[in-house]
């Protein structure tokens, strides 16, 4: 038994985490069109609910049914899904997790075929023709979106979710606000640093206000955005000074983008495979400046490696995405110590240009969740040219 990630902690607003061990979110793509919970997300929490991690963060539920990272996702703008969410929670957390919506908006990374005018911090476009250029928010329009991710959460608590983060990360909305790559405002929403954090905090003040002050409320923040120009690791802490003032219960630390995809372990320096998590340097220079709980996501494999960095107190939290889509119950298996490690299979074709694009990896993972939601097992050696057909339509060269 790995006695460290088992240990409870106590959040900021009193709130008691049964392990140290959450599942991150992963985008499923299995809600219905129109972003209502289905039978198959059901199914897919209730076996992460077995795994009896500490949290449970759902995968993107979106605030505004305009504007949409991808296809059949969770939408939670206002109590139309309320009795299916009630559902889902029931699902997730039936063996002491707690489930947490993650709440999100694409800004600018949302493609052409599901919105034809994107919003973001300024009209920086991606450097891709899947998307539009993105048209500036207004004053008005941002404290519209502000209060969507308040009300959002608030359909959280009223589901009976125990706990809603903020996207703060990987490209999205929020990061577009944090980034001066892609806010190139001049009034109080750019420009300086607490200026592009303004949009982050004013988003929590306002989840605070409408869900009270004993609902976990966190944020998924970039340790840095890794390209020229934008969010910073010296950004990004400062930032996290100032949500630890906010009182936030739980901050989880990712990094880049779509752009630059330091979240899934293609820009590892040498000495952080030895420390299996991507962002350890980071984090550890954080925790010494703030007393909010640190989670950390991205790169952990093994119980000795998640339990040393509990026991040395570089994290609170240890973060798992890909390996819940694998091992759905990995949290209580390592935990338990049945399992020492949960290394992931490669997906390779064989041809270099495919791999080394990375393309496949994504979306053959989302159908591992489409087998779990099915009843299914995971199956470690899904064919990869079955994805590379399904996701371009075209037949393998």
């Amino acid at each position: 038994m790995s006695e460290s990630i088992g240990k409870k902690i106590t959040l900021p607003c009193g709130v008691e985490i049964q392990n140290r061990i959450a599942k991150s979110a992963l985008s499923e793509g299995m809600a219905t069109p129109d972003g209502c919970p289905t039978p198959a997300l059901f199914k897919l929490y209730e076996e992460w609910g077995k795994s009896e991690a500490g949290i449970i963060f759902s995968g993107n539920v979106m605030i505004d049914h305009k504007h949409l990272v991808n296809a059949n996702v969770m939408i939670a703008e206002d109590d139309t899904y309320l009795e299916s969410y009630k559902k889902l929670a029931i699902a997730a957390q039936a063996h002491g997790s707690q489930l947490w919506m993650q709440i999100n908006h694409p800004g600018r990374q949302a493609p052409k075929y599901l919105d034809k005018a994107p919003v973001s911090a300024s009209d920086i476009a991606m450097p891709s023709k899947v998307y539009n250029q993105p048209t500036p928010l207004t004053e008005a329009e941002i404290w519209d979106v502000i209060d969507r991710y308040g009300n959002s959460a608030l359909i959280a608590k009223e589901s009976g979710m125990k706990g809603a983060q903020i996207h703060g990360a990987h490209g999205y909305l929020v990061s577009q606000f944090l980034s001066g790559l892609t806010n190139k405002r001049k009034d109080k929403w750019g420009g300086s640093l607490e200026n592009r954090a303004r949009f982050a905090i004013e988003i929590y003040r306002n989840m605070r206000t409408k869900v009270g002050p004993d609902f976990p409320l966190g944020i998924k923040i970039n340790s840095a955005d890794f390209q020229r120009g934008a969010f910073t690791e010296e950004e990004s802490m400062e930032v996290i000074q100032m949500l630890n003032d906010e009182k936030m219960d739980l901050i989880e630390v990712s990094g880049g983008t779509y752009e630059r995809a330091a979240m899934v372990g293609t820009m590892q320096k040498e000495s952080t495979k030895s420390r299996e998590a991507y962002f350890m340097d980071f984090i550890v220079k954080v925790k010494q400046k703030v007393t909010v709980p640190l989670m950390l996501t991205g790169g952990f494999r093994t119980a000795e490696i998640m339990s040393s960095a509990i026991d040395n107190g570089e994290v609170d939290m240890i973060g798992l995405g890909r390996p819940f889509c694998m091992y759905p119950q990995v949290s209580k298996e390592l935990i338990e110590g049945i399992r020492k490690d949960c290394t992931l299979p490669q997906i390779k074709t064989g041809v270099d240009k495919i791999d080394q694009s990375g393309m496949l990896v994504t979306p053959w993972y989302m159908f591992q969740l489409h087998r779990l939601g099915a009843g299914l097992g995971a199956d470690p050696n899904m064919d990869p040219w079955m994805v590379y057909e399904k996701v371009t339509g075209k037949s393998r060269p």
